[in-house]
């Protein structure tokens, strides 16, 4: 009997090799991006069960992977996207052998399932028949590439700028038949010109077109990459950063704009006016043109989302543009010595503080204090197969429900969390209940503009205040989500856009709206370019991007499925395509005001 095993299992190594390397008897599947093949050899007289789960799947019930019948083998196509833990059992309730890995990319593994020499139960001994791709060598070429380009940006306007001052040197020093006054005049010219400075904060504009430049590239696919995606669930991925800087931005751009139209004299009617006017241009933008569906046609009530990306930025600067107009047209008063004089900026606009307070307060009431049917009360979690598979249909807690309540189906029904939770039931990230801490990261921007005008030609204190916020919202974060990702009092959650998450996005958003002030307001070493540039059209950027996206020569049919290549070159040649058209729009002095 050991003989024969000894030879089944000879035979079967061989034919595992040879497959491995082209001699194959029948081929295998066809592996594409992130997936990677699983072979498990079973040498027992009995059969076994393969079960699975994702360590970033939050408490989630093992799912069925394969059936391999006894002295048999059987292969099956696993995700590399993130560490598989796995179990061999013989019953469903009883487990001999379970290992934890992160498997790569076109790699193919090999499990021998076998008895060990007077052991009792049997063992899984793993192999690699074919070694996995390079997954990141895609990514490490576009990075030097960039970098080789953003090197040649700052070298040629230097080397130009070399060669003028060389042509001024010489026009004075050799004063010759051949040099005219001319030549004198257009030196000044050029150089008064590199010297004039703009009033416009360059670095808003930078900030804006920086996020969302990032944010087209992921919404072209990052490449597949997974951390260019939204996470699953809890947790911060690239691609979760870019809407809170957005939000961020509008709230300082709101600050800026409306004290410049209030020295201009502009009325609180007009601004209402325009207030409305803008509100309306983006709720109908996000309704109609952004909504579309493949299967019945464009502006079809069955599938018409009622919330969306740009529905809740309308919602977001209508209710802080309301709070600057009523309660926030204040001459700043002549800084005399009070003890309050620290935190003057924020004591001078105490009713904004104070409907933002009550409106946070809201939020926390309704999350954690609104009973669900069927669910625990305080639920953040996905659903599904997740907390054990206790709460399958209690996606998003009250968050939710809520939304469900509201829109019914008009909501997006294929949510980040669907693939991995197993979560049937349509969840919104762009939802009622977030949409309120939306306005709370607009009023965190706000706070910055009002940083900027308090202490205007005060740089030094600019910068600090910025420190002192992005610290105080830092330490805030880590104290509710515990420093974890998932065992928190609030978990940062993009889907929920919890209070989390809002302090995090909003500490991140000071350090980096700081440093480019620095960079390009300050000392003037940066321009912002090329961010600068879309940033300035921002909604033809955005809208054109989301319309025209999947047309070429925004993209096309793939050939080559099984690796990041031609992903990745699509999504930045796409991405570079946007960003060249705003830099030609803003040559010709074309932006889309809304």
């Amino acid at each position: 009997m050991e003989a024969r095993r000894a030879l089944q299992a000879s035979l079967t190594l061989l034919i595992l090799v040879t497959s491995s390397y082209g001699g194959h008897l029948k081929s295998g599947p066809t592996l594409k991006m992130d997936q990677a093949l699983l072979t498990f050899h079973n040498q027992l007289t009995e059969e076994v069960q393969v079960f699975y789960t994702s360590d970033y799947c939050y408490k989630c019930v093992y799912q069925h992977l394969v059936t391999v019948k006894p002295d048999n083998n059987a292969s099956e196509v696993i995700s590399t996207k993130f560490t598989l833990s796995l179990q061999v059992t013989r019953t469903r309730n009883a487990t001999h052998c379970g290992w934890s890995r992160a498997y790569e990319e076109g790699g193919h593994y090999t499990v021998w399932i076998q008895m060990s020499g007077g052991a009792s139960n049997p063992s899984c001994t793993e192999a690699v028949g074919k070694e996995p791709n390079n997954t990141y060598l895609p990514l490490l070429v576009a990075v030097l590439v960039m970098a080789i380009i953003a090197l040649l940006f700052v070298l040629v306007p230097y080397i130009y700028r070399w060669r003028c001052t060389s042509k001024c040197i010489k026009t004075i020093c050799c004063q010759g038949p051949q040099y005219s006054v001319d030549n004198d005049i257009s030196c000044e010219a050029e150089h008064s010109t590199t010297k004039a400075k703009s009033t416009r904060l360059r670095s808003l504009d930078t900030f804006r077109g920086f996020s969302l430049t990032v944010m087209v590239f992921v919404n072209y696919g990052g490449g597949g990459y997974w951390f260019f995606q939204h996470a699953p669930w809890n947790g911060l991925t690239v691609a979760d950063l870019v809407m809170p800087w957005f939000v961020f931005i509008i709230g300082t751009s709101v600050v800026l704009a409306f004290r410049s139209m209030q020295r201009r004299g502009v009325t609180r009617l007009q601004l209402l006016r325009k207030i409305s006017w803008r509100t309306v241009v983006l709720l109908m933008l996000g309704f109609c043109f952004l909504n579309y569906s493949p299967r019945d046609g464009p502006l079809s009530w069955s599938w018409l989302r009622i919330p969306g990306v740009l529905q809740r930025l309308g919602f977001t600067y209508f209710v802080l543009s309301l709070l600057q107009t009523f309660w926030g047209q204040k001459e700043i008063p002549v800084r005399a010595t009070h003890w309050w004089n620290p935190v003057q900026d924020v004591v001078l606009y105490w009713p904004q503080w104070l409907i933002i307070i009550l409106l946070e307060t809201l939020w926390l009431c309704i999350t954690f204090l609104m009973p669900v049917p069927n669910c625990p009360t305080g639920y953040l979690g996905a659903g599904g197969i997740g907390d054990n598979g206790l709460y399958p249909n209690c996606t998003g807690g009250a968050a939710g429900y809520v939304d469900r309540w509201m829109f019914g189906d008009n909501m997006f029904r294929y949510p980040t969390c669907r693939e991995m939770y197993r979560t049937t039931q349509p969840f919104d990230p762009e939802g009622l209940l977030g949409t309120i801490n939306s306005v709370v990261m607009g009023f965190l921007g706000m706070q910055a503009g009002k940083i900027i005008i308090y202490y205007k030609g005060m740089n030094i204190h600019i910068l600090c205040r910025f420190l002192v916020w992005a610290a105080i919202l830092g330490i805030s974060a880590a104290i509710l989500s515990k420093c974890t990702r998932d065992g928190g009092f609030i978990p940062v959650n993009k889907n929920l856009w919890s209070l989390s998450y809002v302090t995090c996005m909003g500490c991140f958003s000071f350090l980096l709206l700081g440093a480019m002030y620095f960079i390009s307001d300050v000392k003037g070493w940066w321009g912002g370019q090329p961010f600068i540039y879309p940033g300035m059209n921002s909604i033809f950027v955005y809208v054109g991007h989301s319309l025209l996206g999947f047309y070429f020569p925004f993209s096309w049919e793939m050939r080559s499925q099984s690796s990041h290549w031609e992903w990745l070159f699509q999504s930045l040649w796409a991405t570079a395509l946007w960003v060249l058209i705003a830099y030609l729009l803003y040559r010709k002095k074309f932006f889309l005001k809304i």
